[in-house]
């Protein structure tokens, strides 16, 4: 890796006195003496993009990471001069460049520094390669932090870390790994209170050191392409994240299936293994909605084929699994087998659609099948032919998700465990090397796939699940973690790693509960089941080498446990999809780390234990073993303990009880979280009551529930409805209000709604503004139940 010292001993080249500036519409190219050219493009009034050319010659501009439908516009764009700087002023952030050196400082409009180059840009010829390599570096004030970057394995905090992008198969990874399975070049800085984002897109190997090297310098560099970067201003840490999500691109809701819970295992096999699975769940009463097959499913490991002896009648399997609430998924990797007698090889050949070395022989590569080949999804003409290979799996077979692994690329028993460098790529149509399309190979396959399974799952909707991925992938796919191990730090460092990928755009995430390496214990299995049901992504996958990991093999105790917190979740899914909604819709990350919940609150800038779930549930794991509880940090605010309503005042750190079949939930004052009965498989049966649990608060609280069919695209066309709840607590009254948008015909009839924490007796009551009994409206004083028309717009109780 070339560090920032080195570059700078070999002699860095930096732009010199600027010449020339030109307004063309949204956009001001400066031009320095030596032939430097900036083009800052403003895209929104707190966004601007900065793009150099060291010798004036920019690249075709074309990214995977930007999503064509992105917010953008402004309402302000002035150009002032002065003697000494250019500054381009929009409504909500200034950008200062000097005349001098082309150096660049960003201001917020009361003129409050944000961000400033120390050394700027600068550059190096890679005379390997061609090209250069691109650096930024950054003044970094006292008390600056630093968050994102997707999955990296390490502290939540980034400051004084040293990370790099190279997609990359690290089984049984270990804590601080600078390089994993995904790349995401986009970190959020906070400083005084206010946060700002940097998205360097860039698919080369990028850089990123966070007062590493230099104690007050931040900076990210390139092993080639464009410095090419943008700045995204809050001042909120929640406004840097949805604004880059939208840039990058949000997904399209997931069916509600997805989001139950999923058993998988390298491999479940034969089908008798299978099946013996399926009745395990459903004999256990133990809730779980998708069963996995892995790479022995198939032929030789050969994709989109079957092994007949393992599976005669692949079909017939589905379909039963799915009249018992079981939907299957099944793995897909990139390697495609060297073998004359498959038809995906000869097809792929005479279409000319794999990855090819320079001097123009195939890319071969060992892989499960053996020596394989591996398609260029960086070609929309591969891109396409591959989503047709999906008929068969999806629309014959019946297969509901598709699971895309070893697509960083893995190859086996090579340096680098990848593609040598000099692979060629079309790069839609921009083509390019290796060096530039690794970090994205993963997410152009989950791409495609995404393509492929949403083609012939209509008019249901898809679920992808992909292991590598870039900037934008989320568009695509969901993801998980990928290879960890069954200890206690991988416990920790999935905790980490999801709140990280939500806040780097990438909600919808989970681990390989209970650890894919090594064999946990109950109590590790039992506490990361605790965690993983809070996750948007919620799967146990493992290694069969290293035993079993369902949940009933760890005996009564545990079964027991886990059985509890899974159907925490099943009732917790209404919560979850509207979350889901929020994300789809509105680009709000599902899990909030507490930093992005009160990022005022300097105690939140390190802590990365605890986490909000939605809008209202705060939520911290067990992380280590035989313990009876913990210290954790209560945000700021009033939450009620989940298991038994007492009151915690946030702001500062308390010990909670936490015995084996506990852990710590709170629920914010003022919430109204709806729930669902307890089924074994979404949508079981036809749900037509709704429990709302309402946390009284004196003051006022808005909460929503969003509802459609749970799948397909009727929601596209206006069928569904938002509910949004509003409650005013007072003293010794408590109205609940409920405003309904949509024309969802919903299946519900009542509500249930359980009250918690109310400080008065009730001694009557009214709905819809007209007094009514307690009797009327099913007032049960011992469990604080009233049962109303699901329908209902006011509902108010008093004490007199």
């Amino acid at each position: 890796m070339i560090t920032n010292t080195e570059l700078e001993k070999k002699g860095n080249l930096f732009p010199s006195k600027l010449v020339s500036y030109e307004q063309n519409g949204d956009s001001i190219l400066f031009v320095s003496e030596n032939g430097v050219h900036l083009i800052v493009t403003v895209l929104r009034d707190s966004m601007l993009r900065f793009r150099y050319a060291t010798h004036g010659i920019f690249e075709n501009d074309f990214s995977y990471a930007i999503d064509n439908d992105h917010s953008h516009g402004y309402s302000v764009l002035e150009i002032i001069e002065d003697e000494k700087f250019v500054w381009i002023v929009t409504e909500q952030i200034k950008c200062r460049v000097n005349r001098n050196d082309m150096k660049t400082a960003m201001f917020d409009i009361e003129d409050e520094l944000i961000l400033q180059d120390e050394l700027g840009y600068h550059w190096e010829e890679s005379f390997e390669f061609g090209g250069n390599y691109v650096k930024m570096s950054k003044s970094t004030v006292e008390g600056e932090n630093f968050y994102g970057l997707g999955d990296k394995p390490t502290s939540f905090n980034l400051k004084g870390k040293r990370i790099s992008n190279w997609n990359t198969d690290q089984y049984a990874f270990g804590k601080d790994l600078p390089e994993l399975y995904k790349s995401i070049p986009f970190y959020i800085g906070l400083h005084h209170a206010k946060a700002y984002g940097i998205f360097f897109d860039n698919t080369f190997k990028t850089h990123f050191d966070f007062c590493h090297e230099r104690r007050h310098v931040t900076s990210f560099w390139a092993d080639g392409g464009e410095m090419n970067y943008y700045f995204i201003y809050g001042p909120k840490i929640a406004e840097v994240v949805t604004k880059y999500t939208n840039l990058t691109g949000r997904p399209e809701l997931p069916p509600m299936w997805a989001l139950g819970y999923h058993q998988s295992k390298w491999s479940y096999y034969p089908e008798a293994k299978v099946k013996e699975l399926a009745a395990g769940f459903r004999e256990n009463k133990f809730p779980c909605d998708a069963l996995y097959l892995d790479i022995d499913y198939m032929d030789g490991f050969r994709c989109f084929t079957w092994n007949t002896d393992y599976f005669p009648e692949p079909k017939r399997m589905v379909e039963e699994l799915e009249e018992d609430g079981f939907k299957t998924v099944a793995i897909i990797d990139p390697g495609i087998k060297i073998d004359n007698s498959y038809e995906i090889f000869t097809d792929g050949l005479e279409k000319d659609y794999f990855c090819k070395r320079a001097d123009g022989p195939y890319m071969r590569g060992k892989v499960w099948p053996g020596n394989c080949v591996f398609p260029d999804f960086t070609n929309p003409e591969v891109r396409e032919w591959w989503a047709d290979h999906y008929k068969t799996l999806i629309a014959e077979i019946g297969v509901k998700g598709v699971w895309n692994d070893m697509n960083e690329p893995a190859v086996m028993e090579v340096p680098g465990k990848t593609f040598p460098l000099d692979v060629r790529h079309d790069y839609d149509g921009n083509r390019c090397s290796h060096r530039k399309a690794h970090n994205i190979y993963g997410m152009q396959m989950a791409r495609a796939t995404y393509e492929g399974v949403k083609k012939y799952i209509f008019p249901k909707r898809p679920f992808t699940i992909t292991r590598a991925s870039y900037s934008g992938g989320q568009r695509f796919s969901s993801t998980w973690t990928g290879d960890n191990v069954a200890t206690w730090e991988h416990l920790w460092l999935g905790n980490v790693q999801i709140q990280r990928l939500g806040m780097s755009g990438f909600s919808f995430a989970g681990t390989d509960i209970g650890g894919f390496a090594d064999q946990p214990t109950g109590e590790l299995f039992t506490r990361w089941i605790q965690l993983g049901v809070f996750h948007p992504f919620c799967r146990v996958h493992s290694s069969g080498d290293h035993g079993e990991q369902e949940p009933w093999y760890f005996g009564e105790e545990v079964l027991n446990i886990t059985r509890k917190f899974v159907e925490l979740r099943y009732q917790l899914l209404p919560y979850l999809y509207t979350a889901f909604y929020q994300y789809c819709e509105e680009n709000i990350p599902i899990l909030k780390p507490l930093v992005y919940f009160d990022q005022e609150d300097v105690q939140t800038h390190y802590r990365a234990d605890e986490f909000i779930f939605g809008h209202h549930i705060l939520v911290c794991p067990i992380q280590e073993p035989n313990v009876q509880g913990r210290r954790m940090y209560i945000p700021r605010g009033r939450w009620y303990n989940y298991w038994n309503d007492s009151i915690a005042e946030g702001g500062k750190e308390l010990w909670v009880d936490a015995p084996l079949d506990s852990m710590p939930i709170y629920v914010k004052e003022g919430a109204i979280i709806p729930k669902y009965p307890v089924q074994q498989y979404v949508d079981e049966f036809q749900i037509e009551e709704l429990r709302l649990d309402v946390y009284y608060k004196n003051g006022k609280q808005n909460s929503i529930y969003y509802e459609d069919d749970h799948d397909g695209y009727d929601y596209k066309m206006g069928l569904y409805n938002l509910r949004t709840f509003k409650l005013t607590g007072k003293e010794k009254e408590i109205i609940i209000q409920q405003h309904v948008a949509g024309t969802y015909e919903s299946n519900l009839k009542t509500m249930k709604i359980c009250l918690h924490g109310l400080p008065f007796d009730i001694k009557s009551a009214s709905v819809n503004n007209e007094d009514v009994t307690l009797e009327s409206i099913g007032y049960d004083k011992e469990g604080q139940f009233i049962t109303l028309n699901e329908n209902f717009t006011d509902l108010r109780l008093v004490s007199e």
